[in-house]
């Protein structure tokens, strides 16, 4: 037991590490300097988070005139479907009736960008606008594969956390390419994660490796010096965020 709380621990805090307070914003008060806007930014956050996690990234944007919703969601409750249907798919048609925007981008962390394909395979990308993966585990990743067995993981990462491995009865592989606009800015940081070093191949952020965050049909794709945990934290990452949504791609020209 003891070699298996080692092994858990870094994970653990991985998915813990500066959640704070979980407070959801409600659409009518986001943003309240873009209120005249007809597109909105949804931020969803990664496995085992919450919304504070997005919350950096979610100000950077609406000081840059972004109408923003920013809400947590229990990730380690339900599956990906189920988190699909019960929270994305309310989200959007909240977003939808109430401020009935032109279009609904979405910046997401890990997890939160399968959330995004899952619903595009499921009702369409009429309404989706341009998305921003950090981090995306878009071919899953060995890390599930290898620990997903395990008790512990099990109970933290919840059924969510079964269905991101790399096998192809796993939910990223299960999933159609981008047929929407998006860009992925993927970590190259694994020091922090010594399970990294024996489990994953090539360049990773620690959790995800470089190669698995690509996605067939995307519009851009940048490599960052950063871990998994705060990648949405970094100003190179906000800064690269706010020109994709402006003008769908990463670059300043």
């Amino acid at each position: 037991m003891k070699k298996m709380l080692a092994v858990m621990i870094p994970l653990m805090l991985l998915g813990s590490a500066c959640r704070g307070p979980d407070k959801s914003k409600t659409l009518d008060g986001a943003a309240d300097n873009a209120a005249e806007s007809r597109e909105v930014v949804v931020l969803l956050h990664g496995l085992a988070r919450s919304s504070s996690s997005m919350r950096k990234m979610e100000r950077e944007l609406q000081d840059a005139g972004f109408m923003t919703v920013n809400r947590g969601y229990p990730s380690r409750k339900k599956s990906v479907e189920e988190l699909t249907e019960d929270f994305v798919k309310p989200l959007v048609d909240e977003i939808l009736e109430k401020q009935n925007p032109d279009r609904i981008h979405f910046v997401t962390h890990s997890l939160g960008g399968i959330l995004v394909r899952y619903y595009a395979a499921e009702y369409g990308t009429a309404r989706i606008g341009r998305v921003v993966m950090l981090a995306p585990p878009n071919h899953g990743s060995e890390l599930p594969d290898r620990l997903k067995g395990l008790a512990p993981y099990r109970w933290y990462f919840g059924d969510a956390g079964q269905e991101l491995g790399t096998g192809e009865d796993d939910v990223p592989a299960r999933l159609p390419p981008a047929q929407f606009e998006v860009g992925v800015l993927a970590g190259t940081r694994s020091w922090w994660n010594p399970l990294a070093w024996f489990w994953l191949s090539g360049d990773s952020d620690g959790t995800v490796t470089v190669e698995s965050t690509r996605l067939e049909g995307m519009s851009d794709f940048r490599k960052v010096s950063s871990g998994h945990t705060f990648i949405m934290r970094r100003s190179e990452v906000i800064e690269s965020t706010k020109q994709f949504l402006k003008k769908g791609r990463f670059d300043d020209d």
